[in-house]
């Protein structure tokens, strides 16, 4: 499960060397920025080449309506102060740090096949959202169920509402958008190599991801800084990596089911994993006896947006 993952990648970390700690590391050079490329070792397991589904031509123009998109869900939960719109803000962040990566056609092996998946991905997450939003339970996935319903009680803290989010899209989603889309490229070669390389990008939006949310949003989530260093966005990176692993097995696991039945267990129990772990971060970031929302709802609705809004700087710069 992903706790074994998490430990195994914690495990790497450990083993690897000074030196290999640092190849390929784009902030070896910019200061106090870790990015440990632990799931980078872990091999793929051979899966035959599939038709993937496609979701968009590949293009930019794919990421700036998946942006666009974004940017309509995430506004009247920022205006409300929705907890919910902790998870949309990070998502966002996380996507237009991604537009950046990509403006290099040659990031990727295959930049405009990640670019289908970015959109994909992210209509997983717009069709949970928009069915809880309709009231309409049964069509989200428990996991999603339980990181909407802890933002709609108030029941956890800012970085409570994020790894919701992320346990739901990476845990449960990505699972199911890495099969449909396809783990191997036509010529045999895994899609892994691309799939890892997405690390990077989350190790460069993590700071500023956690930094702004705190600005905006709650302030806790800043409180894991220590001055100096970026061990927070680290720790939430090296998290981010062990639910993307974890993520390519299930998804590993579906394609080698032998038949639909077998397909249809792994499923399950890509679902359930979801869901348990869901609970177990609930429980893990809810607030106390004599803690509650109220601070964090008040510093929201009281924050200067003027100032708050600086901060996206180019953020919000897509188009309508």
């Amino acid at each position: 499960g992903p706790m074994r993952v998490a430990i195994a990648l914690i495990g790497l970390l450990v083993a690897l060397p000074p030196g290999a700690r640092a190849a390929d590391d784009p902030f070896a050079d910019g200061g106090p920025l870790y990015y440990v490329p632990a799931a980078d070792l872990l091999p793929a397991l051979p899966v035959p080449p599939s038709d993937g589904v496609r979701a968009c031509d590949g293009s930019l123009r794919c990421v700036d309506g998946v942006i666009r998109d974004m940017r309509r869900r995430w506004r009247p939960l920022d205006a409300a102060c929705d907890h919910d719109a902790v998870f949309a803000f990070t998502y966002l962040v996380t996507t237009e740090t991604y537009r950046d990566f990509v403006r290099d056609p040659a990031f990727f092996t295959d930049n405009a096949f990640v670019n289908n998946q970015d959109r994909l991905f992210a209509n997983f997450y717009f069709q949970a959202h928009d069915a809880w939003a309709a009231g309409d339970v049964a069509r989200v996935p428990p996991a999603w169920r339980v990181a909407f319903r802890a933002a709609e009680q108030g029941a956890v803290k800012g970085m409570g509402n994020v790894l919701l989010g992320m346990n739901a899209h990476i845990q449960r989603d990505l699972p199911f958008v890495l099969y449909a889309i396809g783990l191997t490229k036509p010529d045999g070669a895994t899609r892994k190599t691309d799939h890892d390389r997405v690390n990077l990008i989350l190790r460069a939006a993590a700071d500023r991801l956690l930094d702004e949310a705190a600005e905006r949003y709650d302030p806790s989530l800043a409180s894991g800084d220590l001055p100096g260093t970026a061990l927070d966005a680290t720790a939430l990176n090296l998290t981010l990596q062990a639910m993307r692993e974890a993520a390519w097995r299930n998804a590993e696991a579906l394609a080698l089911a032998p038949d639909g039945a077998a397909r249809l267990l792994v499923a399950r129990s890509i679902e359930a994993e979801a869901w348990l772990a869901g609970l177990a971060l609930r429980a893990a970031f809810a607030y106390g006896l004599f803690d509650g929302p109220a601070a964090r709802d008040a510093y929201c609705e009281g924050r200067d947006d003027g100032a708050a809004g600086g901060l996206l700087g180019g953020l919000l710069g897509i188009a309508e």
